[in-house]
Parts: C-alpha cells; sequence; structure tokens
C-alpha cells in the first residue's frame, strides 16, 4: 500500500481544454520522493531531449504544482512550483507557504501538471474529483488583493450551491498571478493569499504564458494514511514543542530582526545594490516595525507552530492603507536597504506594491536597486526612466515597478530580469554593465552577501549552486547541515515542507520513515537520491536554451562586486578571495563526481543510473572541450 501519497496528478493541457487525473509509478515516488526532485524527474523524461529548443515562455514548456509526502504532517505546509525557469532556462523547485498544498492533497491528489495554452484567460477549480476549466476574463488584469476577493466569493457560492449540504466552507486554497505574470515578465511570482510568493525561477510569467490566471482548490477528504500513525504524532509533537518552548524568539520575531541585523552584526546585506552591506541603521530594528506597522503578532499558516509572520499595516501618513505580511528578512532587504530605504513605512509600502503586482520581492528588489545604481552613476538619466530614481525614495520606486509590471517604456527591458536587462541595455548604451548586475545564472543573488564571510553561504554558494542565486539552496557543504548544504535543503523541498520548522535535520528522515514505511536512510538520500537530483539540474542548467546558454568556465562565478572589498563597518576592507573560491570550487566539484568543469562525469551518472542523461550531456562536453571560454 502507498502511504503519504494520493498517487494521483491531475494533467491539464490548456491547448486542448483536457484534463486527465494519471498515477505515477511508486518506485519513482520512492526514487524521487516529491517536489523539486520529482519535478527534475518529469521535466527530464518528457523534455531532456529538447531541452534547449524549449521557450520557457512557450506552450512546450510544463508547469509543475507539487506536493511531497511530508506534506501535511510536517508543520508549516508548503507547494513546490517548477518547470524550465524563464530566469536560468535551467529548472528551480520554488516553494510557497499557505493552505493550497493541504486542499490540494485533500482534494485527492499529490501535483498539478499544466501544458499548453489557453486560447483565452482562465483559472483552473478543483473540488475533489470535480475538476473545470473556467472563464478568468473578469479577473485578467486585476491585482493580487482584487483577484484574490474574487476569487474567494466566486468559489463560496459555486460550493455552496453544488455541495449545499457541507455547511460552511473555510477559504479555498488559491495560487495566482498579478500583472507581472500576465505580461510574461521573467520575475513574476505566482502568488498565495496577498502575500505569499514562489519567486524564483520566474513561474508566475510562465503561469502568463499559459493565460493560466489562478488555480482554486477545496479539498474534502482526509490526508493520505501513514504506515505508522503512532509515530508521526510522536514527531509532529517533538516539532511542535521545540518550535514553541525552544525558540520562542524566533516566533516572536521571525526572520524580521534581519533587516537590523544583517547590516550591524554579520555586514552581509544589499545596501544600495551591494554597494555598501553594512549599517547601523537603529530605525530599521525589528523593534520599530513592531511598534509602528504590526497589528497582529503571532499568526502562521496552516499547521505551523512557529506563527513566523506578522501583519503589518500603515495607519497613517503618505502610504497610509498599505498592507501586507510584516516582510521578512529578504525583502526588509531587497525592498528596504538596498532601495536605500530604512523606515518601516517605506519598506512595507514597497512590499505590498510588490506583492499586488505579482513580482517577486528578491528578482524585482534587485532589478530596481541595479536601475537605481544606474541612475546614480548617470548611465540612465530622467529621460530613460521617466522617473527620478533617488536612492530612499519609495513612491519613485512604487512607479518603477509599475512600469516593470507592465512592461511600459524602460519596464519593458526591466522586466526581463536583471541579467538580460543588463545585457541589452549594456548594447544600447555601449558599455558592460554586467558588473552592476548582481545575479547568479539570470537569478538574482539572496540578500546574504559572502564578503565578511560572517554569514551563512559559503564562498561558492551562488556560483555553484545548480538554482543560481537561490539563497534557499546553497553550495558548499556535501551533507548534513540544512542552510549550507544544497542536498539537505533539496529534502525540504521535496518533502515538501518548511525549512525554518527544521529545527533537527534527523526529523526529515524520521518523519520520511514514519509517513511512508520506505527505510530511507540519510546515506542513500545523500549519495543517491539527492546526488542525483542536482545531476538532473545541473544538466538541465548547461544545456541551457533557447536564448542564453552558460558557460562554466566564465558563468561558475561570483558577481564582480564581490570581490571588491567592503568599504565601510567592522569588516571593511574583506572581499571574496579568488584563489580560495577557485580551489573550494574544485574540490566541491570533486566531491559530487562532477569533472574540473563541474560537469557531471560518465561514471557518475552510470552510478546514479542516469545513461541517458549522459547520452545528452556529452554534446556539452564535445562544445566545452573543444572551445575556449
Amino acid at each position: 500500500m502507498l502511504y503519504g501519497y494520493n498517487g494521483k496528478f491531475i494533467e491539464v493541457d490548456l491547448s486542448n481544454e483536457k484534463i486527465n487525473v494519471e498515477k505515477i509509478d511508486e518506485q519513482i515516488l520512492r526514487e524521487y520522493i516529491g517536489g523539486r526532485a520529482l519535478a527534475s524527474k518529469i521535466l527530464w523524461d518528457r523534455l531532456g531531449n529538447k531541452w534547449e529548443e524549449v521557450d520557457p515562455l512557450g506552450p512546450e514548456n510544463l508547469l509543475l504544482f507539487l506536493t511531497g509526502p511530508l506534506t501535511g504532517y510536517f508543520p508549516g505546509a508548503r507547494i513546490c512550483v517548477s518547470g524550465k525557469s524563464p530566469q536560468s532556462n535551467g529548472i528551480v523547485g520554488s516553494t510557497v507557504a499557505g493552505n493550497f498544498a493541504i486542499e490540494l492533497k485533500c482534494a485527492g491528489y499529490d501535483g498539478i501538471i499544466v501544458s499548453g495554452e489557453a486560447k483565452k484567460p482562465v483559472y483552473l477549480f478543483i473540488k475533489d474529483d470535480f475538476i473545470e476549466i473556467k472563464d478568468a476574463a473578469h479577473i485578467w488584469g486585476k491585482k493580487g488583493k482584487e483577484t484574490t476577493e474574487i476569487l474567494i466569493k466566486e468559489t463560496f457560492k459555486e460550493l455552496s450551491n453544488k455541495w449545499p449540504w457541507k455547511g460552511l466552507w473555510k477559504d479555498p486554497g488559491i495560487l495566482y498571478i498579478g500583472p507581472a505574470g500576465e505580461n510574461k515578465s521573467r520575475i513574476a511570482a505566482v502568488m498565495s493569499k496577498w502575500s505569499h510568493a514562489a519567486g524564483y525561477g520566474g513561474y508566475g510569467g510562465v503561469m502568463g504564458s499559459k493565460k493560466l490566471k489562478a488555480i482554486v482548490v477545496k479539498g474534502s477528504n482526509p490526508l493520505p494514511p501513514v504506515a505508522n500513525k503512532e509515530k508521526v504524532l510522536s514527531l509532529i509533537a517533538e516539532v511542535c514543542k521545540v518550535s514553541i518552548q525552544e525558540k520562542d524568539d524566533w516566533r516572536r520575531w521571525g526572520t524580521g530582526f534581519g533587516g537590523y541585523g544583517f547590516g550591524a552584526d554579520t555586514s552581509s546585506e544589499p545596501i544600495r545594490n551591494w554597494q555598501e552591506e553594512w549599517h547601523d541603521n537603529k530605525s530599521f530594528g525589528v523593534d520599530k516595525f513592531e511598534e509602528r506597522v504590526w497589528i497582529k503578532r503571532y499568526w502562521g499558516d496552516d499547521g505551523c507552530p512557529t506563527t513566523c509572520l506578522k501583519l503589518a499595516v500603515i495607519k497613517d501618513g503618505e502610504f497610509k492603507g498599505a498592507i501586507t505580511d510584516n516582510p521578512d528578512y529578504e525583502l526588509q532587504a531587497y525592498l528596504g536597504t538596498n532601495l536605500g530605504i530604512f523606515t518601516p513605512e517605506g519598506n512595507v509600502y514597497m512590499s505590498s506594491v510588490i506583492d499586488d503586482l505579482g513580482l517577486c520581492g528578491i528578482q524585482g528588489g534587485n532589478v530596481l536597486g541595479f536601475t537605481a545604481e544606474l541612475y546614480q552613476r548617470g548611465i540612465l538619466t530622467k529621460k530613460d526612466l521617466g522617473i527620478e530614481l533617488e536612492w530612499g525614495n519609495p513612491k519613485a520606486f512604487a512607479r518603477l515597478a509599475e512600469k516593470i509590471a507592465y512592461r511600459k517604456g524602460i519596464g519593458n527591458i526591466l522586466a526581463e530580469g536583471t541579467y538580460r536587462a543588463a545585457l541589452r541595455l549594456s548594447k544600447r548604451k555601449k558599455i558592460d554593465l554586467m558588473k552592476y548586475a548582481i545575479q547568479s545564472k539570470g537569478i538574482a543573488i539572496g540578500a546574504h552577501g559572502i564578503r565578511s564571510g560572517l554569514d551563512y553561504p559559503p564562498i561558492i554558494a551562488y556560483a555553484c549552486s545548480v538554482q543560481g542565486g537561490d539563497h534557499t539552496s546553497v553550495a558548499g557543504l556535501i551533507r548534513e547541515e540544512l542552510w549550507k548544504c544544497e542536498m539537505s535543503m533539496l529534502f525540504a523541498d521535496s518533502g515538501v515542507v518548511c525549512a525554518f520548522n527544521v529545527f533537527k535535520l534527523d526529523w526529515l528522515w524520521d518523519f520520511l520513515q514514519a509517513i511512508t514505511g520506505w527505510n530511507i536512510t540519510k546515506e542513500e538520500w545523500y549519495e543517491k537520491i539527492a546526488a542525483r537530483v542536482l545531476a538532473i539540474q545541473r544538466t538541465f542548467l548547461l544545456l541551457g536554451g533557447p536564448d542564453i546558454y552558460w558557460d562554466p568556465r566564465i558563468h561558475d562565478e561570483n558577481p564582480e562586486r564581490f570581490y571588491e572589498p567592503l568599504p565601510s563597518g567592522p569588516k571593511k576592507g574583506s572581499a571574496t578571495n579568488k584563489e580560495d573560491f577557485l580551489k573550494t570550487k574544485s574540490e566541491y566539484y570533486k566531491t559530487l563526481g562532477w569533472d574540473e568543469y563541474g560537469i557531471p562525469t560518465s561514471e557518475t551518472l552510470d552510478k546514479l543510473g542516469l545513461k541517458d542523461v549522459d547520452n545528452i550531456l556529452q554534446k556539452v562536453r564535445n562544445k566545452i572541450y573543444s572551445s575556449k571560454p
């Protein structure tokens, strides 16, 4: 018997308006678990032999929404969104919290696989075995808050009319896109609730390219049975106890302490497009957010004991009415200090604007900071932008964000993301602007710098990650520690769980065994399953295409700025050492069984049962080995 899974996946062909429910073999589930890992298998099987030709924003790309066996049991649920990334041309496992994953699992499904392109805007409605493609013309063009309000009202009405004997309904799970996704921005997010986002990868743009405005799901069944119910309940109790009794500071502040701490304490926070990484602005302390904008201290998503979310509202002043989750650290940094904004009100306002437009806070903030530095240096002017883009001006940055979301004027270029925008603007201005683009493989660097050596990412964290600049999946250690090990974080993305609740790494394997009954050990995970998935993701990244290809001799590298000494703070003068970086990169590749260029060797792929991957990867080897960088 299959435990922890429903064993069923919804397949939606939007081009032909067809819906099927399919099964995936149990052996594949055991070998790839779910979420990000399973996405790599599905994408390889269906698109691997033509990957370079597949346009991420074309109908041939697949868009995957996948749960995992731990979803709904391990406290804190997330859904993994994946496909060919319009940012990296590889694949990214991008997860977002909320009730969507549990509703989908309780509806009887482990995931949704979307292909094709609808003839007109649509949304997908799922209620257990009732699945329907519905017209979305009336919500196409709407921003996030209005979209969710309309969909919730429509869903309540439909549920009450079709299933009146069920009584009162709670809110459905909803994933949707804003205007940025509709306009196929490569930095658009798949949104959940008002302000949750699966931002890495640019899958909001993929959703928009398919004219899929939203997916609404309501499940009325229990979660699938587990192999050892008593053990699962015991583990849940342990996670909750540790979270509540031993992590009270985390529950009180969440990551919101970081807007001050990662600047003042570890000199690793992006400030004015990473020109600096240290500040001592106490105006940006989490206590100021708590005093001035919080209206709800403890709240969290379904089953989450940590409740790191805080609700923030601007009650008066020029930004009155802005409402959002209190910005977590990444948004405090990228929509705060990175833009020269050091007030809670300005940061909450920017976060509210970005969320409503459906832009990724990290990718969007990175583009805004890149553009502002070009304006600072006189490379871009008011004539180029239509805006005086001064550091610290939230309203100016909000106006530029609108231009990006709707692809108006300069926004049409910036909507392509920092890397592609730098290429196009370099050509237009006849000057190399790549040194101002703080990204890796087309994906913005997470808000944790490496120059001071005091934050968690190793010096190869972003340059060697199969997910580019993703701060939640950094290259470094081969096993054990969660935040410094891509193989460990891969489990969280495949489980699928919230890593903020993983206070003990062993919990992951304990939960997996108790839920599924499979005796998958840590050794099997690191040496076989995770190694297999990283090899596939790396191969996708090396294949790339159709617009951009990555040469590992050139692009397995840090942004130029990370080799410049920090200009201020207690770590003034610190910079990434190039020799140490090259040595660490070489050792990392060797440990994984990859060659000097980070290409998985034939021997390694054969051991992992990936002979078909080896055959396709041979053309990459031929190209690299026979040419100069």
